[in-house]
Protein backbone atom coordinates (compact mmCIF):
# COMPACT_ATOMS: atom_id res chain seq x y z
CA UNK A 1 0.00 0.00 0.00
CA UNK A 2 2.82 2.60 0.68
CA UNK A 3 4.28 1.87 -2.38
CA UNK A 4 0.78 2.21 -4.53
CA UNK A 5 0.58 5.51 -2.33
CA UNK A 6 4.20 6.84 -3.26
CA UNK A 7 3.96 5.49 -7.31
CA UNK A 8 0.34 7.63 -7.07
CA UNK A 9 2.08 10.56 -5.87
CA UNK A 10 4.90 10.34 -8.41
CA UNK A 11 2.61 9.52 -11.61
CA UNK A 12 -0.14 12.26 -10.49
CA UNK A 13 -2.33 9.54 -9.48
CA UNK A 14 -5.55 10.39 -7.63
CA UNK A 15 -6.63 9.54 -4.16
CA UNK A 16 -6.01 6.14 -2.83
CA UNK A 17 -8.42 5.29 0.05
CA UNK A 18 -6.95 3.65 3.15
CA UNK A 19 -10.19 2.34 4.54
CA UNK A 20 -12.79 0.73 3.05
CA UNK A 21 -16.16 1.89 2.41
CA UNK A 22 -18.24 -0.54 5.02
CA UNK A 23 -16.56 0.76 7.91
CA UNK A 24 -16.94 4.89 6.76
CA UNK A 25 -20.05 4.91 9.02
CA UNK A 26 -18.59 3.53 12.31
CA UNK A 27 -15.31 5.30 12.05
CA UNK A 28 -17.77 8.58 11.22
CA UNK A 29 -19.46 7.73 14.86
CA UNK A 30 -16.06 7.12 16.60
CA UNK A 31 -14.74 10.18 15.17
CA UNK A 32 -16.82 12.56 16.69
CA UNK A 33 -16.89 11.03 19.71
CA UNK A 34 -13.29 11.49 19.51
CA UNK A 35 -13.83 14.77 19.08
CA UNK A 36 -15.90 15.99 22.04
CA UNK A 37 -12.82 13.57 23.99
CA UNK A 38 -9.60 14.92 22.62
CA UNK A 39 -8.40 18.25 23.56
CA UNK A 40 -10.45 18.63 26.26
CA UNK A 41 -7.53 20.31 28.24
CA UNK A 42 -6.06 23.57 26.30
CA UNK A 43 -2.72 23.44 24.81
CA UNK A 44 -0.84 26.35 25.20
CA UNK A 45 0.72 28.63 22.09
CA UNK A 46 3.58 27.06 21.34
CA UNK A 47 7.05 29.33 22.32
CA UNK A 48 9.33 30.77 19.75
CA UNK A 49 12.31 28.84 19.64
CA UNK A 50 14.29 30.97 17.37
CA UNK A 51 17.53 32.02 17.76
CA UNK A 52 21.62 30.93 18.70
CA UNK A 53 22.06 28.14 21.16
CA UNK A 54 25.27 26.74 22.30
CA UNK A 55 26.96 30.48 23.24
CA UNK A 56 29.70 28.00 25.01
CA UNK A 57 31.07 27.78 21.38
CA UNK A 58 30.68 31.35 20.88
CA UNK A 59 28.60 33.09 18.27
CA UNK A 60 31.12 33.11 15.06
CA UNK A 61 30.24 30.11 11.98
CA UNK A 62 26.85 28.92 13.46
CA UNK A 63 24.96 25.54 11.60
CA UNK A 64 22.28 26.65 10.13
CA UNK A 65 18.63 24.19 11.52
CA UNK A 66 15.49 24.64 9.79
CA UNK A 67 12.20 23.17 11.57
CA UNK A 68 9.55 22.82 9.04
CA UNK A 69 5.94 20.87 9.75
CA UNK A 70 2.87 21.12 12.16
CA UNK A 71 2.17 21.65 15.74
CA UNK A 72 4.45 18.93 16.74
CA UNK A 73 7.40 20.48 14.97
CA UNK A 74 6.51 23.91 16.82
CA UNK A 75 6.25 22.25 19.95
CA UNK A 76 2.87 22.59 20.57
CA UNK A 77 2.19 21.33 24.35
CA UNK A 78 4.78 22.97 26.08
CA UNK A 79 5.18 26.18 27.50
CA UNK A 80 9.07 27.49 27.50
CA UNK A 81 11.16 27.54 24.45
CA UNK A 82 14.01 25.70 25.74
CA UNK A 83 11.55 22.46 25.84
CA UNK A 84 10.46 22.74 21.79
CA UNK A 85 12.14 20.17 19.55
CA UNK A 86 14.27 23.09 17.80
CA UNK A 87 15.75 23.84 20.41
CA UNK A 88 16.24 20.48 21.99
CA UNK A 89 17.96 18.96 18.99
CA UNK A 90 20.50 22.27 18.21
CA UNK A 91 21.40 22.11 21.95
CA UNK A 92 22.05 18.55 21.27
CA UNK A 93 23.98 19.06 17.89
CA UNK A 94 25.86 22.65 19.75
CA UNK A 95 27.43 19.97 22.37
CA UNK A 96 28.49 17.26 19.27
CA UNK A 97 29.50 19.94 16.92
CA UNK A 98 31.49 22.09 19.77
CA UNK A 99 29.72 24.98 17.18
CA UNK A 100 26.95 27.31 18.14
CA UNK A 101 23.06 26.58 16.31
CA UNK A 102 21.03 28.92 14.66
CA UNK A 103 17.55 27.95 14.83
CA UNK A 104 14.58 28.83 12.61
CA UNK A 105 11.65 27.35 13.12
CA UNK A 106 8.68 27.90 10.44
CA UNK A 107 6.76 25.14 11.94
CA UNK A 108 2.52 26.00 11.75
CA UNK A 109 0.34 24.26 13.93
CA UNK A 110 -2.65 22.59 12.08
CA UNK A 111 -0.61 22.91 9.21
CA UNK A 112 -0.60 19.83 6.57
CA UNK A 113 1.61 18.58 4.06
CA UNK A 114 0.46 21.64 1.37
CA UNK A 115 1.91 24.28 3.25
CA UNK A 116 5.33 22.86 3.02
CA UNK A 117 5.79 24.88 0.03
CA UNK A 118 5.07 28.63 1.68
CA UNK A 119 6.89 27.14 4.63
CA UNK A 120 10.19 26.05 2.29
CA UNK A 121 9.68 29.08 0.57
CA UNK A 122 10.06 31.40 3.74
CA UNK A 123 12.89 29.24 4.86
CA UNK A 124 14.89 29.41 1.57
CA UNK A 125 14.18 33.63 1.11
CA UNK A 126 17.09 34.72 2.91
CA UNK A 127 19.97 33.23 0.67
CA UNK A 128 22.75 34.35 3.54
CA UNK A 129 21.21 32.06 5.91
CA UNK A 130 20.79 28.63 4.02
CA UNK A 131 19.96 25.61 6.20
CA UNK A 132 22.71 22.98 6.97
CA UNK A 133 19.89 20.75 7.49
CA UNK A 134 16.50 21.07 7.94
CA UNK A 135 13.85 18.93 10.44
CA UNK A 136 10.28 17.98 8.97
CA UNK A 137 7.70 16.76 11.37
CA UNK A 138 4.61 16.28 9.17
CA UNK A 139 1.24 14.15 8.57
CA UNK A 140 -1.10 13.72 11.82
CA UNK A 141 -3.28 16.48 10.25
CA UNK A 142 -3.07 15.04 7.01
CA UNK A 143 -4.86 12.04 8.84
CA UNK A 144 -7.13 13.70 10.82
CA UNK A 145 -8.44 15.94 7.62
CA UNK A 146 -8.32 12.86 5.46
CA UNK A 147 -5.95 14.60 2.79
CA UNK A 148 -5.97 11.88 0.08
CA UNK A 149 -2.48 10.44 1.03
CA UNK A 150 -0.67 10.46 -2.40
CA UNK A 151 -1.54 14.28 -2.70
CA UNK A 152 0.36 14.24 0.92
CA UNK A 153 3.70 12.70 -0.13
CA UNK A 154 3.80 14.46 -3.29
CA UNK A 155 4.06 18.12 -1.23
CA UNK A 156 6.43 16.24 1.05
CA UNK A 157 8.68 15.05 -2.11
CA UNK A 158 8.57 18.65 -3.45
CA UNK A 159 9.58 20.29 -0.06
CA UNK A 160 12.50 17.99 0.41
CA UNK A 161 13.81 18.02 -3.38
CA UNK A 162 13.55 21.82 -3.00
CA UNK A 163 15.43 22.19 -0.16
CA UNK A 164 18.12 19.46 -1.00
CA UNK A 165 18.39 21.41 -4.18
CA UNK A 166 19.33 24.36 -2.26
CA UNK A 167 22.25 22.24 -0.21
CA UNK A 168 20.47 21.14 3.11
CA UNK A 169 20.19 18.02 4.36
CA UNK A 170 16.57 16.88 5.45
CA UNK A 171 16.02 14.78 8.22
CA UNK A 172 11.66 13.61 7.63
CA UNK A 173 10.29 12.54 11.58
CA UNK A 174 7.47 10.54 9.36
CA UNK A 175 4.06 10.30 10.71
CA UNK A 176 2.92 9.44 14.45
CA UNK A 177 0.66 6.87 14.93
CA UNK A 178 -2.00 7.90 15.75
CA UNK A 179 -3.62 4.93 17.40
CA UNK A 180 -1.87 6.22 20.73
CA UNK A 181 -3.94 8.91 21.76
CA UNK A 182 -5.49 7.86 24.93
CA UNK A 183 -8.97 9.38 24.58
CA UNK A 184 -9.61 7.73 21.13
CA UNK A 185 -11.12 3.89 21.33
CA UNK A 186 -11.85 0.94 19.26
CA UNK A 187 -12.09 0.25 16.11
CA UNK A 188 -10.86 3.92 15.27
CA UNK A 189 -8.06 3.46 17.14
CA UNK A 190 -6.60 0.28 15.21
CA UNK A 191 -8.11 2.07 12.09
CA UNK A 192 -5.98 5.25 12.84
CA UNK A 193 -3.15 3.21 13.63
CA UNK A 194 -3.31 1.80 10.38
CA UNK A 195 -3.46 4.78 8.54
CA UNK A 196 -0.77 6.38 10.03
CA UNK A 197 1.78 3.78 9.46
CA UNK A 198 0.95 3.28 5.84
CA UNK A 199 1.47 7.20 5.78
CA UNK A 200 4.84 7.33 7.44
CA UNK A 201 5.69 4.25 5.03
CA UNK A 202 4.95 5.90 2.18
CA UNK A 203 6.82 9.20 3.24
CA UNK A 204 9.77 7.18 3.82
CA UNK A 205 9.49 5.90 0.38
CA UNK A 206 9.22 9.70 -1.28
CA UNK A 207 11.95 11.00 1.00
CA UNK A 208 14.43 8.47 0.39
CA UNK A 209 14.09 9.04 -3.06
CA UNK A 210 14.50 12.58 -3.27
CA UNK A 211 18.09 12.48 -0.67
CA UNK A 212 16.71 12.58 2.44
CA UNK A 213 16.48 10.54 5.67
CA UNK A 214 13.46 9.45 7.68
CA UNK A 215 13.37 8.82 11.81
CA UNK A 216 10.00 6.55 12.37
CA UNK A 217 8.04 8.53 15.34
CA UNK A 218 5.66 5.74 14.92
CA UNK A 219 3.73 5.98 18.86
CA UNK A 220 4.64 9.54 19.01
CA UNK A 221 8.37 8.79 19.27
CA UNK A 222 8.82 5.73 21.35
CA UNK A 223 7.22 3.15 23.56
CA UNK A 224 7.30 5.45 26.55
CA UNK A 225 4.45 7.23 25.04
CA UNK A 226 1.85 3.77 25.37
CA UNK A 227 3.70 2.72 28.54
CA UNK A 228 3.25 5.86 30.13
CA UNK A 229 0.30 8.22 28.29
CA UNK A 230 -0.60 10.32 31.64
CA UNK A 231 3.53 11.71 31.71
CA UNK A 232 4.06 12.01 27.67
CA UNK A 233 1.43 13.59 26.58
CA UNK A 234 0.66 17.16 27.07
CA UNK A 235 -2.58 18.88 28.82
CA UNK A 236 -5.21 18.34 25.59
CA UNK A 237 -4.09 14.63 25.75
CA UNK A 238 -3.20 15.28 21.86
CA UNK A 239 0.48 16.66 21.73
CA UNK A 240 3.36 15.49 23.25
CA UNK A 241 4.52 16.87 27.05
CA UNK A 242 8.00 18.29 27.97
CA UNK A 243 8.94 14.69 28.23
CA UNK A 244 7.34 13.90 25.07
CA UNK A 245 9.38 16.39 23.17
CA UNK A 246 12.82 15.14 24.70
CA UNK A 247 11.75 11.84 23.93
CA UNK A 248 11.26 12.87 20.07
CA UNK A 249 14.87 15.16 20.05
CA UNK A 250 16.46 11.52 21.62
CA UNK A 251 15.20 9.99 18.85
CA UNK A 252 16.59 12.47 16.01
CA UNK A 253 19.44 14.20 17.14
CA UNK A 254 21.67 10.64 16.11
CA UNK A 255 20.16 10.87 12.87
CA UNK A 256 20.50 14.67 12.87
CA UNK A 257 24.65 14.08 13.43
CA UNK A 258 24.95 11.61 11.23
CA UNK A 259 23.81 13.68 8.16
CA UNK A 260 26.33 16.45 8.68
CA UNK A 261 29.21 14.03 9.38
CA UNK A 262 29.72 14.65 13.06
CA UNK A 263 30.75 11.63 13.78
CA UNK A 264 31.97 8.66 11.27
CA UNK A 265 29.48 6.56 8.95
CA UNK A 266 29.92 2.79 8.67
CA UNK A 267 28.22 0.36 6.24
CA UNK A 268 29.01 -2.49 9.26
CA UNK A 269 25.57 -2.91 10.17
CA UNK A 270 24.72 -3.96 13.95
CA UNK A 271 22.78 -7.48 14.11
CA UNK A 272 22.19 -7.13 17.32
CA UNK A 273 19.82 -3.90 17.08
CA UNK A 274 18.21 -5.67 13.70
CA UNK A 275 19.97 -3.71 11.57
CA UNK A 276 19.52 -4.51 8.20
CA UNK A 277 19.90 -3.33 4.07
CA UNK A 278 16.36 -3.76 3.36
CA UNK A 279 14.28 -2.63 -0.72
CA UNK A 280 12.86 1.11 0.01
CA UNK A 281 9.39 -0.65 0.43
CA UNK A 282 10.23 -3.47 2.86
CA UNK A 283 12.40 -0.95 5.10
CA UNK A 284 9.61 1.94 4.89
CA UNK A 285 7.20 -0.68 6.05
CA UNK A 286 9.60 -2.13 8.58
CA UNK A 287 10.49 1.37 10.07
CA UNK A 288 7.03 2.61 10.14
CA UNK A 289 6.15 -0.31 12.74
CA UNK A 290 9.10 0.39 15.13
CA UNK A 291 9.68 3.97 16.02
CA UNK A 292 12.94 5.34 16.12
CA UNK A 293 14.20 3.53 13.48
CA UNK A 294 16.18 5.59 10.01
CA UNK A 295 15.88 5.09 6.69
CA UNK A 296 18.37 6.37 4.62
CA UNK A 297 18.88 5.50 0.66
CA UNK A 298 21.58 3.25 -0.05
CA UNK A 299 22.22 1.69 -3.61
CA UNK A 300 18.83 1.62 -5.25
CA UNK A 301 16.84 0.26 -4.94
CA UNK A 302 18.09 -0.91 -1.56
CA UNK A 303 18.29 1.15 1.80
CA UNK A 304 19.66 0.93 5.20
CA UNK A 305 18.06 0.34 8.33
CA UNK A 306 19.49 1.62 10.85
CA UNK A 307 18.80 2.02 15.31
CA UNK A 308 20.82 4.35 16.12
CA UNK A 309 18.19 5.56 18.92
CA UNK A 310 20.12 4.68 22.55
CA UNK A 311 18.50 1.95 24.56
CA UNK A 312 17.76 1.92 28.00
CA UNK A 313 20.74 1.00 30.65
CA UNK A 314 19.52 -1.85 32.86
CA UNK A 315 18.82 -0.80 35.87
CA UNK A 316 21.87 -1.83 37.81
CA UNK A 317 23.70 0.20 35.36
CA UNK A 318 21.22 3.38 35.89
CA UNK A 319 21.67 2.90 39.79
CA UNK A 320 25.27 2.86 39.32
CA UNK A 321 26.22 6.03 38.08
CA UNK A 322 24.78 9.75 38.05
CA UNK A 323 23.89 10.93 34.62
CA UNK A 324 25.50 14.19 33.38
CA UNK A 325 22.92 16.76 31.60
CA UNK A 326 24.95 19.22 29.29
CA UNK A 327 23.31 22.93 29.25
CA UNK A 328 23.76 25.00 25.75
CA UNK A 329 22.43 28.61 26.70
CA UNK A 330 20.61 29.86 24.00
CA UNK A 331 20.44 33.68 22.81
CA UNK A 332 17.83 34.91 24.32
CA UNK A 333 19.47 33.67 27.75
CA UNK A 334 17.11 30.79 28.23
CA UNK A 335 18.94 27.31 28.75
CA UNK A 336 18.58 25.15 26.17
CA UNK A 337 19.24 21.28 27.50
CA UNK A 338 21.35 19.13 25.19
CA UNK A 339 20.07 15.76 25.31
Amino acid sequence: MARRIAAGAAYGGGSIGLLGAAAVGLVLAEVQLAKRTVGGGRAPIPPRGDGLYGLAFGRENPLHLGVLGDSTAAGQGVRRAGQTPGALLASGLAAVAERPVEVRNIALPGARSDDLERQVTQLLADRSRTPDVCVIMIGANDVTHRMPPTESVRYLAAAVRRLRTAGAEVVVGTCPDLGTIEPVYQPLRWMARRVSRQLAAAQTIVVVEQGGRTVSLGDLLGPEFAANPREMFGVDSYHPSAEGYATAAMAMLPTLCAVLGLWPETDVLDADRDEDMLPVARAAATAASEAGTEVTGARAPWALLKHRRRRRLPPAAETSAPATTTHAEPARGHAGPAH
